[in-house]
């Protein structure tokens, strides 16, 4: 069975042969308080450790003599033809990672045929990240004002070629984010954030209009439960995206792997489903996917790679996923993603406790 090829440079394939290498080096690269930024989540940071939690109490039920010669990870997401069912995630204050920040996730989703997110508070921007991107490309928005304010995002995000636009709903209050706390560290564009009364009072009625104003289809990520996903459907929303924003919102939530069979069920088929939240190895992304997701966000690896080695880093790092992907199918008797199912896992112990980087076991303990 013929693996995928490295899509890297030569010298950081030979430099980064495992994922948790890639993690290190970002540890050490990256600023304290950038590094806690990332990896950190809100209060007690019960919900960072669910996501991970909910994705180690799934086991692999692998199926043998299926022909494992090709093993095709393709998909279309919204009508978009991808070569990994992955996207970055929109994460803010990319360029802390990276002095590109989104225009090098982009660049590195674009070279690895997968989807780039970017965040409404990242820069380089809407217009000068899809200039950037090769492929693939959403838009995410935190509303800081009006609907006039929305429709010209939107009408950008139109012109710019993006292939959907998402809101983001969990984000009705800032979190007290206790590692940000504790650093007495602030982003700096929270710093001169206005407009947040205009987040914190979206309704349905604002989904409503904008799917009466806009064809561009419509993600809305934050979705968390089944009664949600069922209005999103009502309200006509094109994907809706499973998340408790990495465990860096609300504390003491269920885990995005836990209740994403429920939002599947209620969806049925009505809408795209996405998933974010603690995927780190290539056999999490099968898990997601056998529960019936169409796509898997990556967050933090996304800051690792681009922490690690900039672009280059996170291409490499979707090379190692896309690698541990490819294993894991062949291993489990799939040949494709369309032959993966709800019978391909099943509840199981989780056999380590639950940390943000616990997938890592080989990082050493002060990263860890």
């Amino acid at each position: 069975m013929t693996a995928r090829q490295p899509r890297a440079e030569a010298a950081l394939v030979e430099r980064f042969q495992a994922l948790h290498e890639i993690a290190a080096v970002a540890h050490a690269r990256l600023e304290h308080n950038i590094w806690d930024y990332l990896v950190g989540g809100t209060e007690t940071e019960t919900t960072v450790k669910r996501n991970r939690h909910a994705l180690d109490s799934l086991g692999l039920r692998p199926r043998m003599l299926r022909d494992a010669s090709h093993v095709d990870l393709s998909t279309s997401f919204l009508g978009a033809e991808l070569e990994l069912p992955l996207a970055t995630a929109p994460i803010g204050s990319l360029e802390s990672f990276d002095p590109e920040g989104g225009a090098a996730a982009a660049r590195a989703a674009g070279r690895q045929g997968m989807a780039t997110t970017l965040s409404s508070v990242s820069k380089p921007g809407l217009e000068e990240t899809a200039a950037a991107a090769d492929g693939a490309k959403i838009f995410q928005l935190y509303v800081r004002g009006d609907d006039a304010w929305v429709d010209d995002h939107a009408h950008r995000a139109v012109e710019a070629g993006y292939l959907a636009f998402c809101l983001t709903v969990d984000v009705a209050l800032y979190s007290r984010r206790e590692r940000d706390i504790a650093n007495r560290f602030v982003k700096p564009w929270r710093r001169t954030a206005g407009g947040t009364e205009y987040q914190a009072g979206l309704s349905w009625r604002q989904v409503e209009g904008f799917k009466r104003r806009h064809d561009i289809p419509l993600l809305l990520k934050g979705i968390m439960t089944a009664e949600d996903a069922v209005l999103a459907c009502e309200h006509g929303v094109d994907g809706v995206w499973v998340s408790n924003h990495g465990g860096r919102q609300l504390d003491h939530a269920l885990g995005s792997t836990a209740v994403l069979p429920e939002i599947v069920a209620a969806v049925d088929g009505r809408a795209a489903v996405v998933v974010d939240g603690g995927f780190l190895r290539g056999t999490d992304v099968i898990k997601a996917l056998a529960l019936g997701a169409d796509l898997v966000a990556l967050g933090r690896l996304t800051g690792m790679g681009l922490g690690a080695a900039g672009e280059e880093g996170l291409v490499r790092a979707i090379d190692l996923l896309a690698e541990e992907m490819h294993t894991a199918m062949g291993l489990m008797g799939a040949a494709k993603l369309a032959d993966l199912g709800s019978d391909f896992v099943a509840e199981a112990p989780a056999v380590d406790r639950p940390h943000v980087l616990s997938a890592f076991p080989l990082l050493p303990d002060d990263v860890r």
